[in-house]
């Protein structure tokens, strides 16, 4: 049997999980259900696989240090390798998928996103090896999940002719999201959910992508060409990156493929997109309440409730969602989870910094002077970090953060991301 690449893409911020998901600390590493963020549980599962080779994880800047903490925490040595900027998923798998050519000719590649939920990793592993040894006979295998309802937040897959030994089908078709109604027909007729994981030999992703999305396989092999690798982390070419079309891999590939076939997981998953969605993978009470932290309930039904910050009371409610961070409460009906990502686009278009980033208040800077004229500070970032800085003159005296240079004069207060852990010099008013 071929080798098995697990590649772990970890990218995106879960807007839907707002306030405790935002982009300085992305929802794949939060600890939202269990001891283990996400990420760490995706690792975790495929560390133990039959035949598994080295683990690969495609991220951005801003998430490496999140990468590297979370995997050393858990003692899974890992490849990183960081996209220079986010051009969907086509381009990020097709680096991968050359980087494991590359290693080897004949490997198989487990993508997998670093955010799903999987409650089962015993099933997990049955499924991804029969996904992998069909993967090795020339198939672009994705996992279908039977559906627990008709679901109307994932698109489905319609199973074909059965190959191999049966336990793999040809894909007939790939179907978007539907309504209720519609869904409830695909799950009578036994349609699959499209989890968005799949298998394939490098050289067979490649080839595809050769035929139907040329610029990003081209793109791809040019970042191996010239890849580097030191203490585990590689970051990728920018100028050979950009030339790589932005789509998505469904798309680019698997909509298009004739080589498309999918193995039944009988495991249970979620891809975490919602509180809705949290609720329900959460451990629950006798009254089918979730509750996380600091949090007391009374006469609740259906509830989830969330605390990292103050003590949450909640009384005489049902199929409510709480969520208590230290500078930002959420609060609604479960049936309206997806509409907090409607909450957090109005948050960004008021200019509000707490839709993306925590209000950290004075935790990352310390006063070195201050004159009649002036107050010099130095502000200690980690990456990831979203901050408001004031009007004034600042320095990056080390690391990277986003829009700013070497020294940048800002005229009016301006919210900044850290790219990677930095040290600024903030000369303003006092």
């Amino acid at each position: 049997m071929s080798a098995i690449y697990p590649v772990i893409l970890c990218g995106g911020s879960g807007t839907r999980l707002w306030p405790a998901s935002r982009a300085d600390q992305p929802k794949q590493f939060l600890k939202l259900i269990g001891d283990y963020s996400s990420f760490q549980d995706t690792v975790l599962r495929v560390a133990t696989l039959p035949g598994r080779a080295e683990i690969v994880i495609v991220t951005g800047g801003a998430m490496v240090e999140f990468v590297l903490a979370q995997t050393a925490q858990i003692g899974v040595p890992v490849t990183v390798l960081v996209e220079p900027e986010a051009r969907d998923s086509a381009p990020a798998v097709a680096v991968a998928a050359a980087y494991v050519q590359s290693r080897d000719p004949q490997g198989v590649a487990l993508m997998l996103a670093a955010d799903h939920y999987i409650a089962e990793p015993e099933i997990f592993g049955e499924a991804a090896v029969t996904a992998a040894r069909a993967a090795a006979e020339g198939w672009i295998v994705t996992f279908g999940v039977k559906p627990t309802a008709p679901a109307t937040g994932f698109g489905y897959i319609r199973p074909g002719d059965a190959l191999l030994d049966g336990s793999v089908s040809a894909v007939a078709a790939f179907v978007e999201k539907p309504d209720r109604a519609t869904a409830e027909g695909y799950v009578a007729d036994g349609y699959l959910w499209n989890s968005g994981n799949f298998a394939f030999k490098a050289d067979m992703l490649l080839g595809e992508l050769d035929a139907f999305e040329p610029t990003v396989s081209a793109a791809a092999r040019a970042c191996i060409d010239v890849l580097t690798i030191t203490d585990s982390v590689a970051r990728l070419d920018k100028a050979a990156f950009a030339g790589a079309a932005k789509i998505s891999l469904d798309y680019a590939v698997m909509e298009r493929t004739q080589k498309a076939a999918v193995v039944p997981a009988a495991f249970s998953w979620s891809d975490l997109g919602a509180w809705d969605a949290i609720w329900d993978a959460f451990p629950k009470d006798g009254g089918q309440n979730a509750v996380s932290g600091d949090v007391t309930l009374i006469d609740c039904e259906r509830v989830l409730a969330r605390s990292t910050g103050p003590f949450v009371g909640v009384i005489g409610l049902k199929d409510i969602v709480v969520v208590a961070e230290p500078d930002a409460i959420l609060v609604c009906h479960r049936d309206a989870s997806q509409a907090v990502k409607t909450l957090v686009d109005g948050l960004k278009r008021d200019g509000r910094s707490i839709a993306s980033g925590r209000d950290r208040g004075n935790a990352p800077r310390k006063v070195l002077t201050t004159t009649a004229t002036a107050q010099v500070e130095q502000w200690v970032l980690k990456a990831g970090d979203s901050v408001d800085l004031p009007a004034g003159v600042v320095q990056v005296l080390d690391g990277q953060v986003e829009g700013l240079g070497a020294v940048t004069t800002l005229d009016t207060a301006t919210s900044v991301q850290a790219t990677t852990a930095a040290v600024l010099l903030v000369t303003s008013r006092p």
